[in-house]
């Protein structure tokens, strides 16, 4: 049945399918164009005409990847409608439920980056121009939760992030990775004080 559901999906949606599985699992370089071509069951002029080259592929792969973790951080923050520090909260808990998930291999954005180290590369690009949106959304919120140095709180919690994501393979964190959450929670009580709690709008 899921092979026939498969092969009912668009060529593109097919490749991009695969790449993505092979991209996350076993990273970008190692994986060739022929390796996707053989795995989505498509023909190679057919990838062709969807990515014009790798990087095309690799590009997409990343755009759909940015396109979901924006659609899971408005799901997660939905949850607590004008309390930004639980939104905040939220989000970390949320995060060390996913590293602890069987098929967590890190962050999709930080090993394109780590792998591909080339200024120019559109990858390249594209992965840090996420983590610079993920920065902007929790500044975001930490002015919005009268956090006493915004900047700095933002910075303690991505770094925090990114952290969670590569220990979250090598290291038992607990539980849910409880000390994730813990450790953000920590963070924003001790900048935000007496204003944690007090919804705004």
């Amino acid at each position: 049945m899921a092979e026939a559901e498969g092969a009912r999906k668009p060529a593109r949606e097919r490749i991009l399918d695969t790449a993505a599985e092979l991209f996350y699992r076993e990273g970008i370089r190692a994986v060739g164009i022929d390796t996707i071509i053989a795995r989505s069951g498509v023909a190679k002029m057919s990838l062709y005409r969807n990515f014009a080259s790798k990087d095309d592929l690799v590009c997409a792969y990343l755009e759909r990847n940015m396109a979901q973790h924006a659609a899971w951080w408005d799901r997660v923050t939905a949850r607590h409608p004008g309390d930004p520090c639980a939104q905040m909260k939220a989000l970390f808990t949320a995060l060390g439920h996913w590293i602890d998930h069987p098929k967590f291999q890190g962050c999709p954005f930080t090993s394109a980056a780590a792998e591909l180290r080339d200024p120019a590369n559109p990858v390249r690009v594209l992965a840090l121009g996420h983590k610079r949106m993920v920065r902007d959304r929790l500044h975001a919120l930490a002015v919005a939760a009268g956090a006493d140095d915004p900047d700095r709180l933002c910075a303690q919690l991505q770094l925090l992030m990114e952290g969670a994501y590569a220990a979250g393979r090598a290291l038992d964190l607990g539980p849910g990775n409880e000390a994730v959450a813990s450790a953000a929670a920590a963070l924003i009580d001790g900048a935000c004080g007496g204003a944690c709690g007090r919804k705004i709008g």
